[in-house]
């Protein structure tokens, strides 16, 4: 079977996972069905395993629950000790994350994954905690029951009866480095209850009636097995995406999830979790603002908030729409991104409404075409669970008053005209009086302006006057179309209003981001662009707002202080840093450090965080809607890109400077060089012919002579580094032996070696190298000098070689001095050496030499200390896939 090519895309994103795995903590979690199975007991006994292997380990917190066994496996263990908080009269001890990052140690134990931390804590959850941990490159093991997973809280609920408060979200579960499921048969699990190894004795009848019933026991016990089971099958998918197997996937799948104004929009976002988890899709959660749902209660519009709110907790990408046509906007976003699933929630209106105003579910389902659409179902209602009735759009008395009163002129017009104008006519005067009405005020005094209407022509000007009867019944037609035309017009006219509102308000945040994004585009400095969005940001959000830039230790500086004493509060400052560094919101109405009196947004981009914004609300206000939330988000990232801007014509303008110093530099190194090449030639030539005389000069003669060479090889080296740099030297490649090229390169530096032992250890069956003989024996040569030169006494030189899979190594030795900490990587740049006497004036170019002629190879060269003195240069090269074969003997 033919072997496919691998996909870039995904081995790109294995590449950038590995490069930040380099720097991040691995996580372990120990998952169970309930509590009781033995995840402290295992995740403490392997703890004791890593102690023994060497391992520095420390235990952050454990949670035994009173049982022995657990508590025993604690001893021998090092703790930390934890955090004492006084919250309503009584102490609580929670887990100290700062004495963590403190410690530092390889691996932390932390127990109790999903529990809420103590008011005034710097994270609402520990998951954030362990979080922050791992970013720190922390290891941790922890342990989580599977009724503590978000996406599965609605399936426990209907499953056990017990809904779970403290969750986890499902992104931070399947983040995870490694997943070890703790299982033990129910029946096992009852008789430990029995025992009261889980609970005490006076808790044990109950337990065991309720939670830990055999069925609810066997239930938790299929989604924990089938979690494990899911997350087997990701790592397989993702061995065979990146290994371009048979029967991989050739591209992510995508699952579109809708969110509704009502009581099952969680519900619905963690099934589509579920869902996604399953299939191994990625899930966007899409909410669509129409004029259908503009009456909806405030309560469910806060549904809707927390659906959103709890997509984004779970790792979905989160959209958000308007249109009038709920199902169009739906299909076009599926369509746009690919998504072949669509997930709704069942219709919670009675069928009498959906007849009326129509049903977004039968609708989608109708035009879905070819993507799959599954409803999902919800539990049956109970009183407090009630669709909430649609609600009449908020409106002032006066605007009541100003219905009656037009309703009330109309009348006293249609009393004028009566004798002159047939009832038909006065029906289009009311007509027009409710469609002025509606267009000035809202859809409840436009209603009640319509009912007004039709009693008043009623009573006043249909036959029997001045009673509600009606003599003739051809009018009661009349009563109920004047009604219901009254009643289209004011809908008409309140959806127009609305429209024109929402129209307005995406007009005002659009010009808002133009305006912000025309002043920073036209602000040089950091300083002028902080202050064009500081004000614009300020001004949108009714805030104070504040822009801090880190300084050269990359601690943050207020410079734009809406806030007066803002600067002199370090306790905010700490929590603008924390959000800085860590690349996360802050502060005020996020999860990490809530109690601060303002909410940090870190300025994020392209190269990491440029800063921070901080905003602190001038009136106690309610929490900011998605659409302010994203609005927000959106100024922050054009004032990051703004301020990155800066940043990066500041390097381009240094490099450019850099560029033509470094041109001029090579140019004027080729020039002298070139000029000294013609008198040092002449001047040995002179001290050769001296020398080969004799007499009393002779060994003045000797010295010109060697001390000539010498600089000939300085001016040679000047040479070959400007040819380098400008790319003048092409490599000849053809196939050498390292053995041979060696031995010229000894040749060669036979003079400055003089008597100094070599001893070179190269195996016999080492493949032949395509290399540039000459310039490979050259970067030998140099390192045969520069370890020459620094070698203490008659210490040997070492030479070694060996060939690996893929590269060949060859190593140069000394015993002398070493290289300087922190010198390892700056000696190969010209002109730079260690500072040590002895050095005869080098000029600090054969390091640069020798890298510049290793890369052209396609290799690497880097230096390191020895062991007991001394420095080891290492030079990596490139082993050929098929090299000739060379003749023995």
């Amino acid at each position: 079977m033919r072997r496919e090519r691998p996909d870039p895309d995904v081995l790109l994103r294995i590449a950038q996972r590995e490069m930040t795995e380099r720097t991040r903590g691995r996580l372990k979690i120990f998952l169970g069905m309930s509590a009781g199975v033995g995840k402290t007991y295992a995740m403490l006994s392997e703890a004791h395993e890593q102690i023994a292997r060497g391992i520095d380990l420390v235990v952050g917190y454990a949670e035994t629950h009173g049982r022995k066994e657990t508590e025993a496996l604690l001893v021998g263990l090092p703790s930390l000790p934890l955090r004492e908080v006084e919250h309503r009269g009584i102490l609580l001890k929670e887990f100290d994350i700062d004495e963590a990052l403190r410690r530092r140690p390889r691996l932390l134990v932390v127990d109790e994954l999903p529990h809420t931390n103590a008011p005034g804590s710097r994270h609402l959850k520990r998951y954030q905690d362990v979080e922050e941990l791992l970013a720190a490159g922390i290891d941790v093991h922890t342990a989580i029951n599977i009724q503590h997973v978000e996406s599965l809280r609605d399936v426990v609920a209907s499953m056990t009866g017990v809904f779970v408060q403290e969750t986890v979200p499902d992104t931070f579960i399947d983040a995870a480095d490694e997943i070890e499921l703790v299982d033990i048969p129910p029946d096992e699990l009852r008789q430990r209850v029995q025992e009261g190894k889980v609970y005490v004795p006076a808790q044990t009848e109950r337990a065991l009636e309720g939670f830990f019933c055999r069925g609810n026991l066997l239930a938790l016990r299929e989604l924990a097995l089938r979690r494990a089971a899911d997350r087997v099958d990701a790592e397989i998918q993702s061995f065979r995406r990146a290994d371009a197997s048979p029967g991989s996937m050739g591209s992510r799948q995508r699952i579109l999830v809708c969110v509704a104004p009502n009581r099952l929009g969680e519900r619905v976002i963690r099934a589509a979790a579920r869902y996604g988890t399953a299939m191994h899709a990625q899930v966007l959660a899409i909410s669509v603002i129409s004029d259908r749902q503009t009456n909806r209660s405030d309560e469910d519009r806060d549904r809707a908030e927390r659906a959103m709110r709890l997509a984004e907790a779970l790792g979905m990408e989160t959209l958000s729409r308007s249109g009038h046509d709920i199902v169009a906007e739906i299909l076009t976003v599926a369509r746009q991104r690919g998504a072949g699933l669509i997930i709704v929630g069942k219709p919670i209106r009675s069928r009498w409404h959906e007849l009326v105003r129509g049903s977004v579910v039968d609708d989608l389902v109708r035009r879905s075409g070819d993507i799959d659409v599954h409803v999902i179902t919800g539990e049956s209602e109970t009183p407090s669970e009630r669709p909430t009735p649609i609600q009449v759009a908020d409106a002032r008395p006066e605007e009541y008053a100003a219905s009656v009163l037009a309703v009330a002129a109309t009348t006293a017009l249609c009393f004028l005209l009566s004798p002159w104008v047939h009832l038909s006519n006065l029906i289009m005067l009311y007509l027009l009086a409710v469609g002025l009405v509606s267009t000035r005020v809202g859809r409840g005094p436009s209603l009640l302006s319509a009912i007004l209407s039709v009693a008043a022509f009623d009573f006043f000007f249909v036959s029997p006057r001045y009673t509600f009867a009606v003599s003739d019944v051809e009018f009661l037609p009349t009563f109920v179309v004047m009604f219901a035309v009254s009643v289209i017009l004011s809908g008409l006219n309140s959806r127009f209003r609305r429209q024109a509102a929402d129209a307005a308000s995406r007009e005002r945040r659009t010009s808002a981001l133009y305006e912000v994004s025309r002043d920073m585009a036209a602000s040089r400095t950091k300083q002028e662009i902080a202050e064009a969005a500081a004000r614009r940001i300020g001004d949108e959000f009714d805030t104070d707002v504040a822009v801090l830039l880190p300084d050269a230790r990359s601690m943050l500086t207020v410079v734009v202080p809406s806030v007066t004493s803002f600067e002199a509060d370090d306790s905010e400052m700490a929590v603008a840093q924390w959000a800085f560094e860590h690349g996360k919101p802050a502060g005020a109405g996020t999860d990490t450090l809530p109690g601060s009196a303002a909410m940090y947004l870190p300025l994020r981009a392209s190269r990491g965080s440029v800063g921070a914004l901080a905003l602190s609300p001038r009136s106690k206000s309610e929490a900011l809607t998605l659409a302010q939330r994203t609005l927000l988000e959106t100024f922050a990232t054009g004032l990051a890109v703004a301020l990155e801007r800066t940043l990066l014509a500041k390097e381009s303008h240094e490099a450019r400077l850099q560029a033509e110093s470094e041109k001029m530099r090579n140019a004027l190194l080729s020039s002298i060089s070139h000029d000294l090449r013609t008198p040092l030639t002449a001047i040995a030539g002179a001290a050769s012919a001296m020398r080969e005389r004799g007499g009393a000069e002779q060994e003045l003669a000797e010295t010109i002579y060697e001390e000539s060479m010498r600089l000939n090889l300085q001016v040679q080296n000047l040479l070959d580094m400007t040819r380098l740099n400008s790319g003048e030297i092409r490599p000849n490649v053809e196939w050498q032996s390292l053995e041979e090229l060696i031995a010229a390169a000894l040749d060669r530096t036979r003079v400055v070696l003089s008597d100094r032992p070599v001893e070179i250890h190269i195996p016999s069956d080492l493949p032949l190298l395509e290399l540039d003989g000459a310039l490979m024996e050259k970067v030998f040569a140099n390192l045969f000098e520069n370890a020459a030169v620094h070698a203490q006494g008659n210490s040997p030189i070492e030479v070694s070689a060996w060939a690996g899979d893929e590269t060949v190594y060859v190593e140069v030795s000394d015993r002398g001095p070493g290289i300087p900490v922190g010198s390892e990587a700056t000696i190969f740049e010209r002109f730079q050496r260690p500072k040590r006497d002895g050095d005869g004036g080098r000029f600090g170019l054969g390091l640069a030499i020798c890298r510049a002629i290793v890369r052209l190879h396609g290799g690497r060269i880097w230096a390191k200390n020895r062991t007991g003195g001394g420095s080891t240069f290492v030079i990596e090269l490139p082993k050929p896939d098929r090299a000739p074969e060379v003749p023995v003997g």
